[in-house]
Parts: structure tokens; sequence; C-alpha cells
């Protein structure tokens, strides 16, 4: 059921059962492509399929959520009264840098990333994502990079630094457990996972839409998802080269962030912060996807300015790499400066005003019900003016510096970021009876979000009245200990409301009233247009728009990325003729394997202390897990590469601007995307750190340039030989293809060779990478391009292998894909050769 006749933005749908191709349980489970049954713990570990690690990413967030408010009610506590509490002074440290990092990481985007993973394929109208093998890698990463954070508490204590890790406190002068390190380097595994889900969302969204699906006619929850994953894509890898050179810092004894190195605390200000701001937005984002799609449905109309909604979004999304040094105004910053990002903050506001006023008067011009799905996004909006209102006044340069590290900040930050968490509760009472096929108890719903409305608000606002209290600091004037214990109370009452919907939820999967295809009225995405649960292919036909609205196909009707001749007549295969001897497959034991293996490799790391392990069984039990990782990691990657998996193929129905650009391709483009901008980050690094010291006074610490000639001509010449391996390939010429492959190894060893004994010289002449600041720039940097060389060369062995054996002949596409990395690393060190050697 529809709010109109005429189709809509959303691209509309014919109701689900309603002269559709019927979709029964037995298409279900003959078309299970091997995957055992839910009630399997067999299924869950080697599931790819979108829906299952939808899931998965929804369930483990929802622990995490647990997780981190145990540790806020511990810091409630502690609160209550000023003084000494339940916890000591470092367990309280310790409580609040974990809590603020789970939260932020583990639960908010992983949570938000549950609904995209199961909901955006269905609204598009793919089978699964573009890389299902990928997609699972991702989930078992972020699973093993939060249980890697878990058992960071029992290695002599866990971070305690803030979770914003301000430098010089995230070195190990001033936390120096081996607990703190792991903390850093399960975050670090967590962005390798945000990467990898990163490519994968943008190639299924720009690739695999579903025929007439433009664009401009995305649903607004996959809109939001479409860019937020750009924003990830970008500040991830700012905050990943951070990390790296954090990691660095404590693991082998470099001296990026030491209180004597030049720049050093304001140089992991303007990296984290590079990321920290956009990451409100990514954070906040498919929250307001969650609104967007809910007022629609439970007003019965379309977003008012629908474009102009999406044009605020795109303009915020643009503008969240330009305002992250607001959060810099007590530093030496020059005030020109301030005053410029003091305009650009302000100026990111008016396009959420936009956005608010829009789902104001959406609500205004429809007729609303209040089912809870809508009492929580609702209540959302209602959080988040607060939270948008008392952010102005932080924007402001003069304001800030009465109200930064003050209670005023976290509650602020609290009602923007949980007010977030507001509509994403909205959008699991929303999904729930897709996602499980079983309806929720109503009435145990609204009791939820009374509860949790008058906790949320009884647990933050008091900290407004309270703002004079200093952040991270359990001792407060005694006067305002009286808001304080309602904040207490609050949050004890807001944590109550969660066992009520954990036992709404859990009570109605096991028993509860079987669900409709579309239990809503309204609701016009493609998610509802077929059953609930859906099946595992998704669709009973082949998704098409190009009527206005969303038709399934199938046979002749089909275009499945076809051709209209001029007359019309349709110019295309059967939709399912290509690859029906080759069904599309859900399952791969690798990913898992390879979540196993990273999770033993950095726990391992973790034992590093000035580049070596410690003496004694200690050192030696690292030693062993890094070794036992490595190997598992090396192993399941190659099991994944030989692996005959199956994934989605095209050609697809709209793949705007990308027609021409297959799957893979795209992917290697849009991480090349990511790694340029973790190359810069380490070039800015350098920059900024070479003048905060003094330009002209640096000393080059390689003192012969020479050796980063030769390694220049080495490297240019494997550029070449990778292209001759993929003309020999068009050519059909295996030896052709074996030779050049093995040259350019060749070449690449040789540039390795080469390095090591520039490094090994530098060595000698006592230049170690601790010694300065100057060394451990140029080591880690080009210590860092070196690793990308290696990686190269593992992946030039391993084709060389296929070569031999006669493979790239009849598809030389891998080839190409591969050129493209390796000139990728070509073209780095055009850049760093200069910098480090001329300059």
């Amino acid at each position: 059921m529809t709010d109109s006749s005429e189709p809509t933005p959303d691209g509309g749908y014919a109701g689900a059962g309603e002269g559709l191709p019927a979709t029964s349980d037995e298409h279900a489970t003959t078309e299970s492509h091997g995957l055992p049954p839910y009630e399997s713990v067999k299924r869950w570990l080697v599931t790819t399929n979108h829906k299952d690690v939808g899931i998965l990413y929804t369930v483990t967030a929802l622990f995490f959520l647990v997780f981190g408010g145990v540790l806020a009610l511990l810091m409630r506590v502690q609160l209550f009264t000023p003084g000494a509490g339940i916890l000591s002074p470092m367990g309280y440290n310790q409580t609040v840098s974990t809590h603020g990092l789970i939260m932020i990481f583990w639960f908010l985007s992983p949570f938000a990333f549950g609904f995209a993973n199961y909901v955006v394929p269905l609204q598009i109208g793919a089978k699964d994502l573009a890389f299902p093998r990928l997609n699972a890698l991702s989930y078992w990463l972020y699973l093993f990079s939060g249980l890697l954070l878990g058992v960071s508490f029992f290695q002599g204590g866990t971070f305690s630094g803030g979770w914003t890790m301000y430098a010089p406190l995230n070195i190990p002068t001033y936390t120096p457990s081996i607990g703190a390190s792991t903390a850093i380097l399960a975050l670090l595994l967590f962005v390798v996972s945000v990467t990898v889900s990163s490519v994968n969302f943008l190639t299924t969204m720009h690739r695999m839409r579903a025929e007439g699906l433009t664009l401009r006619r995305l649903p607004l929850f996959t809109w939001t998802i479409l860019l937020t994953v750009w924003m990830m894509l970008f500040a991830f890898a700012a905050l990943l080269a951070a990390l790296v050179i954090l990691s660095s810092d404590r693991l082998i004894g470099t001296t990026y962030f030491a209180a004597s190195s030049p720049g050093g605390s304001i140089l992991w200000t303007h990296l984290f912060w590079f990321f920290g701001h956009p990451e409100v937005y990514i954070v906040f984002f498919p929250a307001l996807g969650v609104m967007a799609e809910t007022f629609q449905t439970f007003t019965g109309r379309r977003i008012v300015g629908r474009k102009w909604f999406i044009a605020a979004m795109v303009l915020v999304a643009l503008q969240s790499f330009v305002v992250w040094m607001h959060h810099m105004f007590l530093t030496s910053i020059n005030l020109q400066i301030k005053t410029l990002f003091m305009a650009t903050t302000i100026g990111i506001s008016l396009p959420f005003d936009l956005m608010v006023f829009s789902l104001i008067y959406t609500t205004i011009k429809g007729k609303v019900r209040f089912a809870t799905p809508f009492l929580f996004t609702f209540g959302s909006l209602i959080l988040f003016i607060v939270g948008g209102i008392t952010g102005v006044f932080l924007g402001a340069v003069v304001l800030d510096y009465q109200f930064r590290g003050t209670y005023w900040v976290v509650a602020h930050f609290h009602y923007v970021m949980v007010g977030g968490v507001t509509a994403l509760i909205g959008g699991l009472y929303y999904w729930f009876p897709k996602m499980t096929g079983k309806m929720y108890d109503e009435f145990l719903g609204k009791v939820h979000f009374v509860l949790y409305f008058v906790g949320f608000n009884l647990l933050y606002f008091p900290m407004f009245v309270a703002w004079e209290t200093p952040r991270r600091v359990f001792e407060y004037p005694e006067a305002l200990t009286i808001w304080h214990q309602l904040a207490t109370v609050g949050g004890f009452i807001l944590g109550a409301s969660f066992l009520v919907m954990f036992y709404n939820l859990t009570k109605s999967l096991v028993d509860g009233e079987a669900a409709t295809g579309n239990p809503w009225a309204y609701s016009t995405t493609a998610e509802w247009a077929i059953p609930s649960p859906p099946p595992l292919e998704n669709f009973p036909g082949v998704p098409s728009y190009r009527s206005g609205s969303l038709d399934f196909l199938s046979g002749s009707q089909a275009t499945d990325g076809g051709e209209m001749t001029d007359g019309g007549t349709l110019t295309t295969h059967d939709a399912h003729e290509a690859h029906a001897d080759e069904p599309e497959s859900h399952a791969s034991i690798w990913p898992f394997a390879i979540g196993v293996g990273a999770f033993f490799v950095f726990l391992g790391l973790s034992g590093l202390q000035e580049g070596s392990f410690a003496p004694g069984i200690a050192g030696g039990m690292y030693l062993t897990l890094t070794l036992i990782g490595v190997a598992i990691t090396s192993v399941s990657l190659v099991a994944l590469g030989r692996e005959q998996f199956h994934a989605p193929t095209g050609p697809f129905g709209e793949s705007w601007p990308f027609e021409a650009i297959e799957n893979t391709k795209l992917g290697v483009w849009i991480f090349l995307a990511s790694d340029v901008v973790l190359f810069g980050a380490f070039i800015g690094t350098y920059v900024f750190v070479r003048i905060s010291a003094g330009w002209t006074g640096w000393e080059l610490v390689p003192g012969d340039p020479i050796p980063g000639l030769m390694n220049t001509y080495l490297l240019l010449t494997s550029s070449f030989t990778v292209i001759l391996a993929l003309v020999a390939a068009e050519k059909r010429s295996k030896w052709g293809v074996v030779a050049s492959i093995t040259t350019t190894i060749l070449l690449g060893i040789g540039f390795l060779v080469n390095k090591g004994l520039e490094w090994n010289h530098l060595f000698h002449e006592g230049i170690e990478l601790s010694a300065n600041v100057r060394t451990s720039t140029f080591f880690l940097t080009t210590g860092l391009h070196a690793a990308h060389v290696i990686i190269g060369l593992l992946i030039a062995v391993y084709m060389l292998v296929r070569a031999w054996r006669g493979a790239y002949l009849d598809d030389e596409r891998p080839l190409e894909y591969f050129g493209l990395y390796w000139h990728f690393v070509d073209i780095v060190w055009l850049f760093l050769f200069p910098l480090f050697y001329i300059l």
C-alpha cells in the first residue's frame, strides 16, 4: 500500500504477494547453495549472505552497547558524590576511555551498518553486496578487534588516556601498559574492517542498482549510507595513518608524538580531528536515514523538499572535512585560522536546518501514526535539535574558551550522538519484522520509549546545568552534587529501558505474531515488497523500476542490463541464463579464519617494546602468538584466493557513472583512493613536522640520494614490465606473461634489497629509527611504502604460479587490477624520493 498511485522517488512497489511471482519455502531451501540452517552455529561462521552478516553486525553491536553501558553506569556511580568512589583513579580513567572508544567505534557505526548490510541491497534491488566474502571479512575483523579490546583489560590495564587519545598521553611514557598498546592495535584492526566494508558498499551502490533506480531515486536511507561510506573511506584512512604512527611510537620506538618532538601533540590533534569531525556525521547520517524512512512511513507522505534534503546531506558530507580545527580553538593556532574555522562550523549547521525543517513540515502535513519506530525517530529529532543548538555555543571561539573541557561539551556531545542512537533504536523496531518475520509487542515498545526518553533527559540535561564540572574528572564542587545524582538516576532508568527492549525482542522472536511482508501502511521501499524474512536470493524475479514503480521481471521481460533497440525490441538474454550453472555462493570459512589469524597477529604484536619482544616467557608467548597469527592468516588468504566462489555478476541495471567498469576494477580504484589519503597523511605529517622544526634547518637522513635514485629506476621499470605482462596476455602468450611477471618480481626484490642495504648502512652509522623525529619520519614513511611493495610482490608470486598454469590468457583482467595497484605504489615513490632525498 502506498500513499499515492503516482511513481515515488523511492520507486514504490507492488505490495508483497500482490501479483508477484511466488516465493516459497521450497525455493529458499533448494537455493541455499550449501548454507547450513539458521539453527546451526556453522552457518554463522561460514555465511557471506548480506542478511546474515547484517544480523551478526546488529547482535554484536548490541553486545558492545551493553559493554559500554555497564562502563557508563560505573562512571555514574563514581560521580554520585564528589571524590573517591568504587573505582580507583586509574580505573576511572580506563573506564572513561574505553566507554568512549566502545560506544563510538564498536557500537554506533556497526549498529547502523547492521541495518545497512540487511536493507541496502534490498532497497537497490541487488542479490547481495558486490564482494560477499569481503563483507563477511569486515564483520569478523570487527568482532575480533572488539575481542582484542576486551583482552586489553587483562594485560596490566587498558588504555587510560581518554577516547581522543591525545598526545603525549598516548605514548608509553604516560600509558605504559601492554594493554594500552593492545587497545590501540584493536582500534587499528577495526579501521581495517571499516576500509574493507567501505570499498564493498561503494562498489555495490554505484554498480548494482536495479534498472531505473537512478541515484536521484535512491531511497533516503540508502542515500545516507552512500554518503556515510564515502566519508568513512577518507576519514578512516586519516585515522589509520594516525594509528599506524602511534603504534610505531609505542611498539618500535619512533618519536612522532613525544613531548620533545616539534609539533607532536598538535600533529596528533590534526590527524585525529580530521577524522573525528566527519565521524560525527558518519554516526548521525544513518540515523538521519532511518528518520527519513520512518517519517515517510508513519506520516503517509513523502519527505517535503526531498531533492533539497539530499542536496543538504551532500553539502554536509563535503563540509565535514573543513571544520576539524574548531576542536582546536584552545591550541596555539593563530586567530585568523580560528576565525575561518568558526565560519565553516557555523556554515555546516545551515544544511542541517533545512533537513530539520523538512522533517518537521513532513510531520505537520502528514497523518501521524505513533507506532514505536516513529516515537523513537521523532524523539531523536527533538534531542538532535537540543544538541545542535547547544553546539552552536562551541562553534564560537570566545564561548569555546569557556565551555571546552567542561560538562557542557559532554552534554552536547551525547545529545547529538546518543540522539542518533535513539533513531537507530527506532530503526531496530522498524526493520525487526523484516529481519525476523515476527512482530514485536507494541505496548512494551512504547514502555521502552517512555523509560528511554525520560532516562535520557534526566541523565544528560542536568549536565548543562552542572557544566562547570571538568570532563573526565570525578572531583567536582559539592554544590553540583544534586545535578550529578539526578544524572546517575537517569542513567539507571536509561539502562533499565534497554532491559525492556531486550525482553520485548527476545519474547517476540520466540513466540511473537508472524509478520506479513509489509506490516506498515505507506512504506514504499523495496524491502517491503518481499516476504519477511526475505528468501536467500532476495527477490522472486529481477527487480526493475523501468515502469516507474517496482516490478519483478523474469525471462525475456528482464533487461538485466541489456539495451533496447531504436524500435523498442529487447536485446538481452534471459536474466538467469548467463549464470544458471554458476549460482551465487553464500558460504566461505576463510573470512572467519583470516579474522582469527589477524586477532593472533595483533595480540602478539602488542608485546613489542622498542622494536623487540621482552626476554623470558612473556616475550616468547607474544612472539609465538604473532607467528601463529601470521601462519593462519597466510594460509587463509591463499585458500581464499583459490576458492571457487561466485559473487553476483553483471551487467546490472543502473551503474552510472561506472557502466564501463566492472566491480573488481571499481573496488580497486576505491581502495586506492583510501590509500591516497593514507600516504597523503604520512606526507602531510612529514611536511608539518619539518615546518615545525624549521624547514631550512632540517637535515636529510640519507646523505646520499643515489640509492633512492636507483630505486626510482627499478620501480619505473617494473611498472613497464607489468604492462608487458598485460600485453602478452592479450596476445595469449603464456611465456610472455610468465617472463614479464618474473621480471617485475625481480625488480621489486631489487628495490627491497637496495632499500635494505641503504637502511643497514644508516644503522651502522648510528642513525637509528628512534634517534629523533627526522629519522622516525624517514624510516616509517619509506617503510610503509616498502610494506606496500612486499604486498605487491606476494600477489605477483601468486599470479606467477597461476600464469605458469596458463591462467590470464582468456581473462587478463586480474593483471590489469594488479597493475593499478603496482603503478600506484610506484607513483607514491615518485613523491617520496624528492621529499626525503633531495628537497
